[in-house]
């Protein structure tokens, strides 16, 4: 579906005129002025150079439409924050702080989420191994020491799975 979004935004974007250099350049001077419709013009006409600059970011982890959300943000941002000098560059520079950083939240995302599914297994494996050790379910707080563990870290990868994962009634569950 995502994938489906973003075509029919590519095909958006292809029916709207990219500004040259020198349309570029007068805009900018009308949008200093406050001119709105100025404003809305380069900003669309930079689309087909923003959806480049994301394009160079594909296949790094980041679904296409929200890497065209990042480069499109850095467009706006550097546009309010436009000062003087090569305008593309400061939106090149803008896109891929925004693009990397974003990039590298998908990653610490996703390494947090298998962090959390590694644990998530343990647990089951050391709940099993310790009921057939003990002969009944173990408490939160064997569990815990078996883990190394607190006993609200136990807890809260309890909260996390959706398995009926059964511990003795002592164990406040």
């Amino acid at each position: 579906m995502h994938d489906d979004i973003y075509q029919m935004y590519l095909e958006e974007v292809k029916r709207i005129p990219a500004c040259s250099q020198k349309e570029e350049a007068a805009l900018l001077l009308r949008v200093k002025e406050g001119d709105q419709g100025a404003r809305k013009r380069l900003l669309e006409g930079m689309l087909h150079f923003v959806v480049e600059l994301a394009g160079g970011y594909r296949k790094r982890g980041l679904a296409a439409g929200d890497l065209v959300q990042e480069a499109n943000m850095a467009l706006l941002l550097a546009l309010d924050d436009y000062q003087e000098g090569d305008f593309r560059e400061q939106v090149r520079v803008l896109a891929a702080e925004r693009l990397e950083a974003a990039i590298e939240a998908q990653r610490r995302e996703k390494q947090a989420e298998e962090e959390v599914a590694a644990r998530v297994n343990v647990l089951k494996d050391i709940s099993k191994m310790m009921a057939e050790e003990l002969g009944r379910e173990a408490t939160l707080e064997e569990l815990a020491g078996k883990m190394k563990m607190t006993t609200e870290e136990i807890k809260d990868i309890m909260k996390i799975t959706l398995d009926a994962m059964s511990v003795s009634p002592e164990a406040g569950f």
